[in-house]
């Protein structure tokens, strides 16, 4: 890689970040819309294609959704993780029915077969947890009374993705179900040790971990916090909700300390993470199956208010705070993707890619703008 030119390319995609970042605040919208657009411009079939600082790009953007994810999770105690997810276990199983149904049944209709079927129901169901988590700290929602509904929601899905992702990969290379299922038992089965098990570690690792020296500090933070999320990714758990299940470990002195130490780099690193979603994408494939992204998203908007606004009124939420749950689970994002991904290389078919990156990019943007305005 040439340092100096990818230097350059990294800078002039920074300066033109903070200008739509600026840009964002003057209209009084969220940033993420604009962040994913200058990914675009960047991107091929861009304005400007870069090459060279596109490797550390990608980095960034992983950790821009750890950062996002243990931070959310810093907010939470392992106990009041524990009684969200019990509450909620019925919006859970309501958001997988209404929500993946409508991408299998358009897996069918398109003629891809059962394959494509369940690749694209899991690209309609789950939610971006980076992008809510970005939109939950740019409205200043992390301590609104429907905030616990929408995270246990999220994490919901993500376990169910810890199921699925190792099935449906290890299938789609030739392999056997069974494969899978050894995969995703090892994945479920660590969150829910955490989960049982962060209340009697919570006070003497946040003992271990604390230091004098904010520098010592911020180091230890991020180190564990990076082991643990690429930890997480390599037994098949996505490397956000490990990052998830660290912050919820971690607690007092500690937590206060590394939420406001972290909060410029998860806005630095978060920035990166919505540039490299909209650089990946080739302006010129989004055209070829815009129609059929319009029409699942116009669904997708649908099922994930209904989602978000019956789970929260169940919850006991009031109807102002859950017409706010029922548009911060509209985003879809880096799980879509993924799946995206898998199923292309797995042979489903060649329009899978980019009908899913204009299914994402739309939902992207239209359930960003929704929880600004919806109030």
């Amino acid at each position: 890689m040439e340092i100096d030119l990818a230097l350059i390319e990294l800078g002039v995609i920074m300066l033109t970040l903070a200008l739509a970042g600026r840009l964002a605040q003057l209209l009084g919208v969220s940033s993420i819309p604009f962040f994913l657009l200058v990914g675009l411009g960047f991107g091929k079939g861009g304005l400007v294609e870069v090459e060279e600082a596109l490797s550390f790009i990608e980095v960034g953007s992983s950790l821009g959704v750890i950062f996002l994810l243990l931070m959310l999770g810093l907010e939470y105690t392992p106990l009041e993780l524990r009684q969200s997810l019990r509450r909620n276990r019925g919006a859970g199983a309501v958001d997988l029915v209404l929500n993946a149904m409508p991408g299998v049944v358009a897996g069918f209709l398109l003629g891809w077969g059962v394959k494509g079927a369940f690749v694209l129901g899991g690209v309609t169901y789950v939610s971006s947890s980076g992008i809510v988590a970005k939109m939950l700290t740019d409205l200043r929602r992390l301590g609104n009374r429907e905030t616990p509904t929408i995270l246990s929601i999220l994490v919901m899905e993500d376990l169910v993705m810890a199921v699925f992702l190792p099935i449906i990969a290890i299938v789609l290379a030739g392999g056997s179900v069974a494969g899978g299922m050894v995969s995703a038992v090892i994945a479920v089965g660590i969150v829910v040790v955490v989960l049982v098990f962060a209340p009697y570690v919570t006070r003497p690792m946040s003992r271990v971990i604390d230091n004098e020296s904010p520098e010592i500090l911020l180091i230890t933070i991020l180190g564990l916090t990076t082991l643990i999320a690429g930890l997480a990714e390599y037994v098949h758990i996505s490397y956000a909700i490990g990052a998830f299940l660290l912050g919820i470990v971690l607690s007092g002195q500690v937590a206060e300390q590394a939420r406001e130490m972290l909060e410029p780099l998860r806005d630095s690193f978060a920035a990166l993470f919505f540039v490299y979603f909209g650089i990946a994408v080739d302006v010129k494939d989004l055209w070829k199956t815009l129609g059929i992204a319009l029409l699942l998203a116009g669904v997708g908007v649908g099922s994930k208010m209904a989602t978000g606004w019956w789970a929260a009124r169940r919850a006991g939420v009031s109807p102002v705070g859950s017409r706010r749950a029922a548009v911060a689970l509209v985003p879809r994002g880096e799980f879509s993707i993924v799946l995206a991904g898998i199923g292309v290389a797995g042979g489903v078919n060649s329009d899978l890619g980019p009908m899913v990156v204009s299914y994402v990019l739309i939902l992207a943007i239209s359930g960003s703008l929704l929880a600004r305005f919806v109030k």
